[in-house]
């Protein structure tokens, strides 16, 4: 298979000013120039907070802590058809704990992966080491800088050796240069050149050089220190200029301040390789005794320097058999001692510079570019893509939908009512219970008792008809929402919200409860506490309520007052969406929240029940709409992530997923089959209720034998607790699919993962 024609590289991007930045700036230049027919874009990883003008070739842009970023540009680089991406990597850019962001993008990619590792730690901890091991999976192959890094991989993460690569940093080819030219151009003729350049930051061990300062006076006079680069922005953001000026107040301390220079400037390209030309040493007096590579240290090292170094890793491989000096740690004596022998030595210098050079012959750019491009080659010629998962499988009947299980929801359940919260699967009683669920499960109670062959116990069906009764406070004239586990209730009432889905659970007894005596009750109930309802400001709420008076109706047709106020609401969410609906935002709210198919759902049915075809177009268009945002590239139910709360017309974000959307979803999909007989509707709901079966983001189940459900899916996977309000949305799904697929002349097809 010949190289690939698209390429990716994924890393930190100029104008950022940091080393990954540079590298990735380089590696692309010499990528193109290699190889002008292979087209190479750049993925940039922004840091959080920050914005950069970034050039052309930079196509895609990644906020660090953004994680719809990273799977919105999988799917972009997916279907712009690239063909390989070279991830850099480096701990620290990107997002999550250990930036376990990136595997959430890598994971989506349906090209290989060879990542650069610009840092390999000898000591991880557990959720670095776990990151890395994950990293090694999804990469077809790892390139290290050291032979260092390749020892660790195998060592400390069990890593096969036939997936490491090792390849030097790239440096820019220059000829073998002497430095009085250029130290006339710079202002530094006549002295002897002492050279640092990167930007400045308390791990470059820059003190030492200037604690050393003093006795390379002493044997050499006429010594200067460039310390040339700007102060890292990082650093620059929460401390400012502190730091430099504390090396500057260094060297007036020791009296050496007319021997140490700070070029505070971040130079380009012809500009460095003057300063670098112009060294007799050149010294990296990094702290970091696991620094895997540095490219200044490459850079200098590959002109022909004499280089004086702390014993890195990187400085140990490359300045070993006689290319350069290697002195302690935070070693002021020995730092001093040999850059003066060298400073003095001009023959021991010169030799020294023409080894380094001849050895760097090989970490040119251009050769570097093309061990790359082998690489590339051969991944892609072995790299065989995963079987694309079929967005439905073959037509499903009734029979091929899971079995309704209740034996989660009975044990999330005692004699008070449904508990709010679990820890796992044990039902967590420090948030003991609330309105909210009890209504769900009293919901839940009727439509099975209406269409399925498993009613729950009556037993149970009291208890959560009980629990809303004790839940009413005739004195505001709302139901409380949440009680303790010591049966105490905590507020005095609750929400609009939770009072609309209360009265909703209530219109759904009175109409379907197989108990004529809970029909008569929830009935009774249901009057006394509609009329709050007319004061409702929250749209939820209303759509709550509507959906409590279509049931409530069809029991008693003749209830005046009833009629009156759904015809109230229903105009009331009409108007909504008139006045906020746009051509790109067909929608009730400036916003997106939960339960959003609701809103639809409840003017579909109110449309239907008052023949009013504006309304029940409306409830229409928008779930089209809805049903549109929560469509994945890979034709996956994806819905409205709970982190999307709060922003105003702008695409939903990804996670946190809810089972609460895709009950919604599927009942808001029935509501508009019902009136339209759309096939359409049977794909959306049966894509809906995938997502319960492991059809959606991260590929993963939902939902347990014994009818448990997760709370939701989050960027790492799973919430494993499960909750209340979960449970009831699975079973909520599986009764309505079930309801749904009765209800057609054609089976339904059920998406599976």
């Amino acid at each position: 298979m010949p190289k690939p024609r698209h390429i990716a590289l994924l890393g930190n991007a100029l104008p950022r000013r940091c080393g990954i930045a540079t590298f990735t700036a380089d590696l692309y230049s010499a990528l193109r120039t290699s190889s002008p027919e292979v087209a190479v874009d750049i993925v940039a990883m922004t840091d959080k907070g920050q914005s950069y003008d970034y050039p052309a070739h930079v196509r895609y842009e990644i906020r660090e802590e953004i994680v719809d970023d990273y799977i919105h540009t999988a799917e972009a680089l997916n279907e712009d058809g690239v063909e390989l991406v070279c991830v850099q990597h480096e701990f620290g850019i990107f997002g999550g704990e250990a930036g376990s962001h990136l595997l959430l993008m890598l994971k989506r990619l349906r090209m290989p992966v060879v990542t650069t590792l610009h840092t390999v730690l000898a000591h991880p901890n557990g959720e670095q080491r776990r990151v890395m091991q994950e990293l090694a999976e999804l990469s077809a192959r790892l390139i290290v800088m050291a032979e260092m890094g390749r020892h660790l991989l195998r060592t400390v993460y069990d890593i096969p050796d036939e997936k490491i690569a090792v390849v030097p940093h790239g440096i820019d080819r220059y000829g073998f240069m002497e430095p009085e030219d250029f130290k006339r151009k710079l202002g530094f003729l006549n002295r002897s050149v002492i050279l640092t350049f990167g930007l400045l930051s308390p791990n470059k061990g820059l003190e030492t050089v200037i604690d050393a300062m003093p006795a390379i006076l002493e044997r050499k006079p006429d010594a200067a220190y460039v310390i040339l680069g700007a102060t890292h922005p990082h650093l620059l953001r929460h401390e400012g200029e502190k730091y430099r000026e504390q090396l500057q107040d260094r060297a007036r301390s020791l009296g050496v301040e007319h021997a140490v220079s700070f070029a505070n400037q971040f130079v380009d390209r012809p500009t460095l390789l003057e300063y670098v030309s112009m060294a007799d040493v050149y010294v990296t007096p990094y702290l970091d005794a696991a620094q895997m590579t540095s490219g200044t240290l490459s850079q200098a090292f590959g002109m022909g320097k004499a280089v004086v170094s702390t014993p890195y890793w990187h400085a140990r491989e490359l300045l070993d058999d006689g290319r350069g000096v290697l002195v302690p740690f935070s070693d002021a004596d020995a730092t001093g001692k040999a850059i003066a022998d060298l400073l003095t030595d001009d023959d021991a210098r010169d030799a020294m510079r023409r080894q380094a050079y001849q050895y760097g012959r090989d970490m040119a750019w251009d050769r570097v570019a093309e061990r790359y491009h082998g690489l590339f080659e051969e991944v892609r010629g072995r790299w065989r893509p995963q079987a694309v998962r079929p967005s439905h499988t073959r037509p499903r009947r009734l029979h091929d939908l899971p079995e309704l299980n209740l034996t989660y929801l009975q044990q999330m359940s005692d004699d008070v009512g449904l508990y709010q919260h679990a820890i796992g699967p044990i039902p967590d009683r420090s948030h003991g219970y609330c309105v909210d669920d009890n209504a769900r499960a009293l919901l839940l109670a009727c439509t099975l008792a209406e269409h399925a062959d498993m009613p729950l116990p009556d037993l149970m069906v009291s208890r959560y008809a009980a629990f809303i009764q004790h839940a009413w406070n005739p004195d505001t004239r709302y139901f409380r929402n949440f009680m303790g586990f010591n049966r105490q209730w905590l507020e005095p009432r609750g929400s609009q919200d939770s009072h609309g889905r209360t009265l909703w659970a209530l219109g759904e007894c009175a109409r379907s409860d197989i108990h004529p005596g809970r029909r008569a009750w929830a009935q009774d109930l249901f009057r006394r506490a509609l009329p709050t309802a007319e004061t409702f400001a929250a749209t939820r709420a209303k759509a709550f309520t509507l959906l409590g008076l279509d049931a409530y109706c069809a029991a008693l047709p003749g209830d005046g007052d009833a009629r009156r106020i759904r015809e109230r609401l229903s105009v009331d969410l009409l108007s909504l969406f008139r006045s906020n609906a746009s051509f790109d935002w067909c929608w009730f709210e400036d916003g997106l929240s939960y339960d959003n198919p609701r809103l639809s759902q409840a003017l579909i049915l109110s449309g239907r029940a008052l023949s009013n075809q504006a309304m029940i177009d409306a409830g229409l268009q928008s779930l089209r709409w809805l049903a549109g945002i929560q469509t994945s590239p890979t034709g996956q139910f994806r819905p409205v992530g709970s982190d999307t709360f709060g922003d105003l017309r702008q695409r939903p974000r990804i996670f946190d997923q809810q089972p609460l959307e895709g009950a919604a979803m599927i009942a808001a999909c029935q509501a508009a089959y019902q009136v339209q007989g759309e096939p359409l509707w049977t794909e959306e709901a049966s894509r809906a209720f995938a997502w319960f079966l492991g059809a959606n983001d991260q590929n993963l189940p939902m939902v347990d034998e014994d009818g448990g459900c997760r709370d939701g899916l989050r960027p790492e996977g799973l919430n494993q607790n499960r909750g209340g309000e979960s449970v009831l949305s699975y079973l909520l799904s599986l009764v309505d699919m079930r309801r749904l697929v009765k209800a057609q002349a054609v089976p339904v097809r059920v998406l599976r993962a």
